[in-house]
């Protein structure tokens, strides 16, 4: 094995956070590792919102960059962050142990849900599938555009000039310790979260058999099939990281697990749900099943605009 591990990450707050934990299950393990901050295209435009910027992997790109030129050994992504196609020779090294992987609400006056917002508030995301969302649950409100790290997200909710409450991953608010009596995790049902969201993505090369030994004890093989099983859907979608698509993996009533998918116009216009039971041998299957039932119900034509 290398002697040093080398990881690369964003400079973010969560993403330095999410570093140091991999950081310290492996040195449990006995690997060393060091850490190669990267800059990203997603946090070097920061004047508009994340769907329209063109291309895809904005804050992954960068950082897939390195790997591929050998900087870095290891990348650290949020996995939801991450295109379905990763580029040739980079594979996932591990997949965590994921937290939560619920939407939630950062308020500045309280309430518990979408439907409780004051009518016309003024509600902040960067998400193109969560504008979708918000807008068909609650036409009259007032969605702004807001981007920055999850501590400048949840401080211009407080400071209430902008915004009045704003819609975000409920792991990155629970991993630095923002949760608080104004934070409100929504039914996933409600707000139907981003394929592979709470769960972390550990990227390498294809041809490192070093690294990847190195991180396989870290893979958590229910995580990695929830997550393959919801990516499989924006992938047969054709959707990118920012298309107005969700996917959640629920356990259902027999012990097994089902995948629910979710198209919302961009408009919140209208809004399609499928889901399909997940086989363990194959959870990819699931995600193709969902996928087709949508295309059936006339998702693609929201997916074009």
């Amino acid at each position: 094995m290398t002697a040093v591990l080398k990881i690369g990450t964003r400079g973010s707050a969560l993403a330095r956070w999410q570093t140091d934990w991999v950081r310290a299950q492996l040195a449990r393990r006995g690997v060393e590792t060091e850490v190669v901050v990267i800059k990203t295209q997603g946090d070097a435009e920061v004047d508009r919102p994340l769907y329209e910027l063109p291309g895809k992997g904005f804050f992954t790109k960068g950082i897939e960059d390195a790997l591929l030129e050998g900087r870095i050994d290891v990348a650290v992504h949020s996995l939801k962050d991450l295109p379905t196609a990763l580029p040739e020779g980079l594979a996932l090294g591990a997949v965590p142990e994921r937290a939560d992987p619920a939407d939630a609400l950062v308020l500045r006056d309280q309430a518990h849900s979408v439907a409780e917002l004051p009518p016309g508030a003024r509600v902040g995301t960067s998400s193109l599938r969560r504008v979708a969302q918000l807008r068909y649950l609650r036409a009259d409100l007032d969605i702004r555009s807001l981007r920055g790290n999850v501590p400048t997200r949840v401080g211009k909710v407080r400071d209430g000039a902008e915004i009045d409450a704003a819609l975000v991953a409920w792991a990155g608010l629970a991993r630095l310790e923002l949760a608080d009596s104004r934070t409100v995790k929504l039914d996933p049902f409600e707000v139907m979260p981003a394929p592979g969201q709470g769960a972390l993505g550990l990227e390498i090369r294809s041809s490192d058999l070093q690294a990847r030994r190195a991180l396989a004890p870290l893979d958590d093989p229910e995580a990695a099939s929830a997550v393959a099983a919801e990516r499989s859907v924006l992938a047969s979608l054709g959707g990118g990281c920012q298309a107005p698509v969700a996917a959640y993996v629920a356990p259902a009533a027999s012990g097994s697990r089902r995948l629910f998918g979710r198209v919302t116009a961009p408009d919140g216009s209208v809004q399609f749900t499928a889901s399909a039971e997940i086989a363990p041998e194959d959870p990819a299957a699931a995600g193709r099943a969902v996928a087709a039932l949508l295309r059936g119900q006339g998702a693609l034509e929201f997916l074009a605009r």
